[in-house]
């Protein structure tokens, strides 16, 4: 495969300011949330959290709040981290040395001396609170905008294509697929992306008549409007515009929270779809994107506008609260695990086990960041 590296990064780095501030600004509110649900439940347990910092590296700006916290922003911004007393790093590893030597009034502000409950409800307020945030954000833009949808109601089919196939006729309806309730053509596409090459069963009203059809989704290659190339299942069929199929819902409050917990739980599950797909075969790791990828897409999504950026933001939050709930150690799944652990045996691993755990967990962090980050770099020197 030839490709020209050179060319792709220079136009990447030709748009530096259009990518990287977009980029920055939906980090810092995900990593911003994810660290806040951290420190927030911490100091409800009466945990003493040393550092709140959003990046990496030597502090730029910060301060001193009221209970002893430095609140500061560091030089490299690709995540965040809260320090908790008696942590030896950013990544919670205890300091063995400073806790055997703590007094029993400090024991009482140690992350390391609360109760095994405590210490993983600490742990899993980070990702819950950027499940929460992207709920919050989904849940506004349908209040502010309204639900558009289009009906999913067949207009054209193409030739030999997975619907043609499975006899879909012109002014079919879709009412549900393998069950699941179709309510419009964004549905459906939902449903059948994520199942290409598997049969499922497609529920159409066919001028009054309900019939069940077979279908076979086919893979293929699509481009969005940025040139961003998807595998997606595809039907091959196109919706209609026609003035009664296009319709706004208005959503109130509730509706709007229920929409908003939707959308997130169809994130949580393309993306738990995906990795499965790849470890079956069915689908490319080489869509596993890193920073650079997410700096792109943030500045394509921005020229879109604002709102599109949000849309953007709570579906990285979601990604992130996701990813941190891997049982990986280093990760918060990975503390979570050790904790649960401890909860069944009464009583922590050996220090030896954890450090090993967590050399292993720094191991598969790093080789999954290298992964990503090449990927980035063949993706924009062939796009």
């Amino acid at each position: 495969m030839s490709f020209d590296i050179m060319g792709g990064l220079s136009a990447f780095g030709g748009g530096i300011v259009g990518y990287v501030l977009p980029f920055l600004f939906v980090l810092t509110i995900v990593v911003f949330f994810h660290e806040l649900g951290h420190f927030l439940v911490a100091r409800w347990c009466g945990i003493k959290v040393l550092v709140f910092s959003i990046g990496f590296g030597p502090e730029i700006a910060g301060f001193n709040d009221r209970h002893g916290t430095r609140w500061k922003l560091a030089a490299i911004p690709l995540g965040g981290y809260v320090k908790f007393f008696g942590d030896d790093n950013a990544a919670s590893v205890p300091d063995q040395s400073a806790i055997e030597s703590m007094s029993a009034t400090e024991k009482k502000d140690s992350f390391f001396h609360q109760p095994v409950g405590s210490r993983a409800a600490v742990v899993a307020a980070g990702p819950i609170a950027n499940f929460l945030l992207a709920i919050v954000i989904f849940a506004g833009i349908f209040m502010i905008y309204g639900k558009q949808s289009t009906s999913a109601r067949v207009d054209t089919i193409a030739a030999d294509s997975a619907a043609a196939i499975a006899g879909f006729k012109l002014g079919d309806l879709v009412l549900a697929i393998d069950g699941r309730k179709v309510d419009s053509f964004a549905d459906m596409q939902r449903i059948v992306s994520v199942n290409a090459g598997q049969t499922i069963t497609v529920e159409v009203d066919r001028g009054g008549v309900i019939q069940r059809l077979k279908a076979i989704p086919t893979l293929k290659e699509i481009k969005d409007n940025f040139g961003n190339v998807h595998r997606l299942g595809v039907l091959g069929i196109s919706r209609s515009m026609a003035p009664g199929d296009v319709k706004t819902q208005t959503v109130g409050p509730l509706d709007a929270l229920a929409m908003g917990v939707e959308e997130s739980w169809f994130v949580v599950d393309r993306t738990m779809s995906y990795i499965v797909g790849i470890f079956a075969g069915r689908e490319s790791a080489d869509q596993l994107g890193g920073p650079i990828r997410i700096a792109q897409v943030s500045g394509q999504v921005a020229t879109a506008g604002f709102v599109a950026l949000m849309h953007l933001a709570a579906v990285l939050s979601v990604s992130i609260g996701l990813l941190n709930l891997f049982p990986i150690p280093l990760l918060d799944g990975g503390h979570l695990l050790f904790y649960a652990i401890e909860a069944i045996r009464g009583r922590p691993l050996s220090e030896r086990a954890q450090e090993m755990g967590f050399r292993i967990g720094l191991a598969i962090v790093v080789m999954l960041m290298i992964f990503a980050t090449f990927n980035d770099i063949v993706h924009l020197a062939t796009s």
